[in-house]
């Protein structure tokens, strides 16, 4: 019998950002063009992101995105198109590394659903 092809599955993203000083604003700007750009073209769930502002150690801006992939693949076609290239290249010199930690991160996880929480 042949095996049936796994349905991709969603995955969620919890994007970093160490802003500099002084780029808050347009890194925000920036920022809220891309969900809807990646929603257009079919990369994320209709999930909208959550966005958080808050400071390091270092005392520096951080900003921190979650938002649901269509599937794990869809991050790799995002590099692939010039519309979403433009926001993420023009992001690039508003974050910087602080800290000893990147200047952007973008670990990919799973949800895992507890038997509790089923209920």
């Amino acid at each position: 019998m042949p095996k049936r092809a796994s349905k991709p599955r969603p995955e969620v993203v919890i994007c970093t950002f160490r802003v500099r000083k002084g780029k808050a604003s347009r890194f925000l700007r920036l920022l809220a063009r891309e969900w809807p750009t990646l929603k257009r073209l079919g990369l994320v769930t209709s999930e909208r992101p959550r966005t958080y502002r808050g400071r390091d150690q270092a005392g520096g801006t951080v900003i921190v995105d979650i938002f649901t992939w269509r599937d794990g693949s869809a991050a790799d076609r995002a590099h692939e198109m010039p519309e979403v290239m433009e926001i993420w290249e023009a992001m690039g010199p508003l974050v910087e590394a602080r800290a000893g930690r990147p200047a952007w991160e973008f670990p990919h996880f799973q949800p895992v659903t507890f038997e509790h929480a089923r209920r």
